[in-house]
């Protein structure tokens, strides 16, 4: 069993890092259940393992946390729901590649459930969403934006940190970084793209899809 909880308000980060570093301890001594953990920052920059100095454009408009997760910059703020995803990925194959495409395919479903068609690059983790609505790219291919993140880090094969899905938030605050280190493309959020989607229609969302592909 995978336990669920949705934290209402605002979480700090350390906080947040300290619940993770507890919980995967206690999955891998076997004293506590999976765990999906549904929470909101206030605004904050974390940097992966990745990071590079130069895509830090704006040090000191948030606070800048190393979040030992994979991946380079990337922003969370309020109206952005993030999902921690304390699994056993041992008990799911021992495969951490399948394990981060089943964790796009989740997002992919789940904006499936608000007739968004999500889509995975080659070299671009996470989740996509072409924009006809705005000026080609100078190749004339459709512009393209990102609306979800996915950094993973790995404990004896129990997961932590995950994902972060933009509802609404401050598009604005992703300026002061080079999201996951791509310069060439934007950022949305599911209201950014004219649908009013609330936390709790996402979060009914993540939980019917999420057995679908975990």
């Amino acid at each position: 069993m995978v336990e669920w909880i949705i934290t209402e308000g605002l979480t700090a980060y350390d906080d947040a890092l300290a619940f993770m570093e507890a919980r995967v301890n206690a999955i891998i001594a076997g004293e506590a259940a999976e765990c999906i953990w549904l929470l909101e920052h206030p605004p904050l920059y974390t940097a992966g393992t990745s990071a590079k100095a130069a895509d830090l454009i704006a040090p000191d408009r948030f606070p800048v946390h190393d979040a030992r997760r994979g991946g380079e910059y990337t922003y969370h703020g309020p109206g952005q729901r993030v999902v921690y995803v304390m699994l056993d990925v041992g008990k799911r194959g021992h495969d951490l590649r399948r394990f981060v495409q089943d964790l796009e395919n989740w997002v992919i479903g789940t904006l499936d459930a608000f007739n968004i068609k999500g889509e995975i690059r080659p070299g671009r983790v996470g989740v996509w969403v072409q924009r006809p609505d705005k000026p080609r790219n100078a190749d004339g291919a459709l512009a393209e934006d990102k609306i979800a993140a996915i950094g993973i880090r790995m404990r004896k094969w129990v997961s932590f940190h995950g994902l972060a899905i933009n509802v609404d938030p401050d598009l604005s605050h992703f300026d002061g970084i080079v999201p996951c280190g791509i310069r060439d493309h934007g950022v949305t959020s599911l209201v950014d793209l004219g649908l009013p989607v609330s936390m709790a229609d996402l979060d009914v969302a993540l939980r019917q899809r999420f057995a679908d592909v975990m």
